[in-house]
Formats: C-alpha cells, structure tokens, sequence
C-alpha cells in the first residue's frame, strides 16, 4: 500500500475519536451572508456548535478556494496553492464540511468540485474568509452533543488540524450514538473505519461529513489517481456486512489531485490510505 513519509513522528493510535450523542437535520444557508456565518447560525439555531454537514449543490459569489499543491520545503509533506477567486458565480456539485472551532472562534474546513462561471469544472478547499453564499440553499447536517471539533497542532503532519475533543454535553434533541473520528496517516480509510466499528461491536454504520485527503485513489472500478496530493469530500459511506459476512465500508468520495485532476467514484477497499487527515462522524445503526 501507498505512503508518504511525513515530517513528523507518527502516532502511536490511527485514529482520534471522541464518542457522543449526534442529531441529523437539515437547514438552509442564506444568500448574502458569509458561509462561516451561514453555517454557524445553522448549527446555532439547533443548539450545537460542532457538527459535519454535506450538500449536493449551491452558489456561492465571491469565493476563495485553494488546490491541493506540492511542498516547496520539507517542513511538510504536501501543501496549499496560491488563492484562486473566480469571477462570478461558482456552483457546487458536491461538498463536504467539518464544523467546529480555531483560535477560539468558529471555523471550518470544507472540500468541494463545483463548476466555475466560465464553465471551467474545479475542486479544492473552500475558504471560510472571503466566501459568500450568493443564493440560498438546502444543506444536511449533523450536530454533535458531547464533542466537537477543535483546530489543533498536529506533529505527524505539521498541520494544524481539526480533531475530535469531548465537550461538557448541552442536553440538546441529539439521541443517535456517534463517534467523532479523525482519521490519521498512512492506513486505508476503508480498513480504519471497519477495524473501529468491529473493536466496539458495531454491526452497522452511517457516515456523515467527511473531509480530508488521501495519497492518490484506487477506485473500485479500476479507475486510479496517480498524483499523490489529494483535497476529498465523502459523497456518502456504510459500513456494514459483507457478501462474506465481515465487515465493508463502502465509500463514495469525490476529490481534486495537485495537477488539477478530478475523480468520483466508489474507493477500492485496502488502497486508499489517508494523506493527512480524514474527519467524519460515524453514526452506529441498530
């Protein structure tokens, strides 16, 4: 399997996780409001203020993303481009968010494809300063009571980097058992999500959210993403049995590599470790 020496010594446990209490709702993220904003009301008016959200379209003018790039120093092991704001409005096909805090104040981290006012189809890691909803739209969404996501310096990676941390619960409407996870580097998403749920005895899981990279991608298919440096958004993912009875997670992402290339499909399970990070909630059913 595929990895990518990082800068930093790696950790002893391949995933950080918290367990709580999640609520699944839907809200609408209003135009001419910033989308960090947007977002924050969103959560705040169901009383949470951590959570992961998806959506399957939107607009947004003006915007600021950045792509996946390579690192011109070895102080990490892959990095950010310049900041792209297209003209006009851009249009998201899909996208993922992880929502929590950094510095103290709110932040997020969301990886999107989208289709730029000029036709151009492109993905990368929307800025939260400098983006603006330009017509309202419906997102799904899942709070969390009992932990959040907080922006943290992470060695391994030299990032600073949205991670799991138990929070004092609120008593909100949330009843759905949920484990907030951070996925770390060099191990197969797939294997990590199954090897988490068969260690606690969950017979059957939902994702939500889901951002983050992995080296490349080997899809089920045949399909493969040469270039190493990925920006990814889950589209959706189980785990759940198997036609052999075991265990299977099942992953639909859509993601950007460093050259620009764009990728969808359903990942290969066994060869698709995580670059930097992979955040998510998992959700166990039953």
């Amino acid at each position: 399997m595929r990895q990518i020496k990082q800068p930093g010594p790696a950790h002893a446990d391949p995933i950080q996780w918290v367990e709580a209490r999640g609520e699944s709702f839907s809200f609408m993220v209003e135009a001419g409001e910033p989308l960090l904003e947007a977002v924050r009301r969103g959560f705040a008016a169901r009383g949470y203020e951590s959570g992961v959200l998806n959506a399957a379209g939107g607009a947004l003018s003006p915007f600021a993303y950045v792509m996946p790039a390579l690192s011109e120093t070895p102080d990490h092991a892959a990095f950010y481009s310049a900041v792209f704001r297209p003209d006009g409005i851009s249009r998201l096909s899909t996208a993922a968010m992880t929502f929590g805090r950094r510095d103290g104040e709110p932040f997020f981290h969301c990886h999107a494809l989208w289709q730029e006012a000029d036709g151009r189809r492109n993905g990368g890691h929307i800025l939260p300063e400098g983006t603006i909803v330009a017509e309202s739209f419906e997102v799904e969404a899942l709070g969390l009571d009992g932990a959040g996501f907080a922006a943290e310096p992470d060695a391994e990676t030299g990032f600073k980097l949205f991670g799991p941390v138990p929070e004092t619960a609120r008593g909100s409407a949330a009843g759905a058992r949920v484990f907030a996870l951070r996925l770390r580097p060099n191990r197969d998403m797939a294997g990590l999500l199954e090897q988490f749920c068969r260690d606690r005895g969950i017979g059957r899981a939902r994702l939500h959210g889901g951002v983050g990279s992995i080296i490349g991608a080997r899809f089920d298919d045949g399909r493969t993403v040469e270039p190493f440096a990925t920006e990814m958004a889950v589209r959706a993912g189980r785990v759940e049995p198997g036609p052999g009875g075991g265990l299977e997670a099942t992953l639909d992402v859509a993601l950007v590599d460093y050259t620009g290339g764009l990728a969808e499909g359903r990942l290969q399970r066994g060869d698709n470790p995580v670059l930097m990070t992979v955040e998510l909630v998992l959700e166990a059913l039953g």
